[in-house]
């Protein structure tokens, strides 16, 4: 009963109409490139000191879980990722709106999208502090082992296996520019101050995919073979619902998991989520040229990262990623300390955001597909006009994040970069693979070294440690294995016919 009286608030309309708004806001600027759904929550947190807690603090989940569904609108439309999380969406979404299935791509990932936090969010409202405990056993040891095995995910995304090491080899040497994460030493800077940092990753990933997309755009456009594709319905069909169900499930369980463990975030949930559907599908081939269950593996995947990203915030204190470190800054302004004693003291409210969270949801399904007929008219813009507008939006969202004029630099050499790559064969993908997670590699190896003072059998005693080494040598060796069986399939193909 007391549950019930903890949700009823819920119900209020001016609590109903600020998830709302919180979401549709959410979704908005996720949509747009460049404006991220960390920027969004951080912006509208002064909207939410007058609230009452449960009111402002659903509002500001609202704009979160908005804001990484909204990123697959120009991830689809227009080939740039409205945010990072919406990266690997690009893969199969922006190939399906080449065919005119814009609307089938949009509706997709909204499904998808809601599949993975209605999942994230029952494992939530059930599981929080015993699931905290677990991501409590996450060292650096553990975070190099996880890092190293999602850089696996370089050799199934490339049919050139080495021009995909390649393209991963450059994503590494790239992440490596700026400050030591250790020693704080400035490498490869070239005595450039903007690079003190490293490349803004923002910036480079809508140079990578967005302004390289112009460029071809105005080859194609140059050769007269920019064709304008007419928008069709948006509903997937009942034979792609099907061979979605198991990437929904896939990407929904990988995007809790890795929600679950503090800092490491949507965008490489979605990445491998992305790769294990491919691993896992009959038809792998597909992955990559428009294909539904691709867009179900990585949306459902970032948005159940959302609320599972939640549970060691609530539970522990510990934000899961960097948009809950900004909610954390919102839970304080309302006076409260987020960890196990909040469950003690404030279940009315901890029982509130567990219900927003499903709310919000909700909400971003239901504007998710009554607003998919008025983003699929951006199809219908002249492909010269389209180009211009890209570009302008590629390098508002670029200098709007920090307002630095390096960005602008790092936007174009990367939109350069990504022509060049996409034109001679090489994955874009990996490269962008490799920027999230080398650091990460990186930083953690040398973190684990100092604390077990050079000891490298530390990187291989624990039971999480040996499990994603386990994963890893299974990811390196399966396309091996794969290429074996069809090699002996394809030659017992002629003897069967010679029969």
């Amino acid at each position: 009963m007391e549950t019930i009286a903890y949700l009823a608030p819920l119900f209020q309309f001016d609590v109903l109409w600020a998830i709302a708004l919180g979401t549709l806001g959410g979704l908005i600027i996720g949509a747009l490139p460049g404006l991220t759904a960390t920027m969004g929550v951080a912006l509208l947190i002064p909207l939410t000191f007058s609230m009452q807690p449960v009111m402002g603090l659903n509002m500001l989940i609202g704009i979160y879980i908005g804001g990484i569904y909204g990123g697959c609108v120009s991830s689809i439309l227009l080939r740039t990722p409205g945010t990072p999380a919406s990266a690997a969406t690009v893969l199969d979404g922006y190939p399906m709106a080449q065919k005119g299935e814009a609307g089938k791509a949009l509706g997709m990932a909204t499904i998808a999208s809601t599949v993975g936090g209605l999942v994230a969010a029952v494992v939530l409202a059930a599981m929080a502090p015993q699931l905290a405990a677990i991501a409590l056993q996450f060292g650096a040891p553990e975070y190099f082992a996880l890092a190293l095995f999602g850089l696996t995910i370089i050799a199934s995304l490339s049919g050139d296996l080495l021009k995909g090491a390649i393209s991963g080899l450059l994503g590494i040497l790239i992440a490596c520019v700026g400050a030591d994460p250790i020693s704080g030493v400035l490498r490869y800077t070239f005595g450039i101050s903007g690079f003190a940092s490293g490349f803004a990753f923002t910036p480079a990933l809508i140079g990578l995919f967005a302004l390289s997309e112009v460029f071809a755009l105005m080859e194609r456009m140059a050769r007269e073979d920019a064709t304008i594709y007419p928008v069709k319905g948006r509903w997937p069909s009942r034979q792609e619902l099907r061979e979605s169900r198991g990437a929904l499930v896939r990407g929904s369980l990988i995007g809790t998991l890795i929600g679950i463990v503090p800092g490491v975030g949507s965008g490489t949930a979605s990445w491998i989520s992305y790769n294990e559907t491919r691993r896992a599908s009959p038809t792998p081939e597909k992955f990559g040229t428009g294909y539904a269950p691709g867009i179900a593996a990585t949306e459902s995947a970032n948005n159940a990262v959302c609320a599972a990203a939640l549970i060691p915030l609530l539970a522990l204190g510990i934000p899961g990623d960097v948009v809950t470190a900004v909610l954390m800054g919102g839970l304080m302004i309302q006076g409260l300390a987020p960890g196990p004693i909040m469950f003690q003291t404030n279940p009315d409210i901890i029982v509130g955001i567990f219900g927003g969270t499903f709310l919000a949801t909700i909400f971003m399904f239901i504007f998710g597909m009554l607003l998919i007929p008025v983003f699929s008219r951006v199809l219908a813009v002249p492909r010269h006009v389209l180009a211009v507008a890209i570009m302008v939006f590629c390098f508002i969202g670029s200098f709007a994040i920090n307002l630095n004029p390096v960005d602008l630099y790092t936007m174009v050499g990367f939109g350069v970069l990504g022509w060049a790559m996409q034109k001679f064969g090489f994955s874009q993908a990996a490269l962008c693979i490799a920027m999230i997670l080398g650091p990460m590699m990186e930083a953690n190896l040398r973190r684990g070294l100092l604390q077990t003072h050079d000891n490298v059998l530390a990187f291989v005693s624990s039971p999480l440690t040996l499990l994603f080494l386990g994963l890893t040598v299974l990811s390196l060796g399966w396309p091996l294995i794969a290429n074996a069986r069809a090699r002996r399939r394809a030659q017992r193909e002629p003897d069967t016919e010679t029969r």
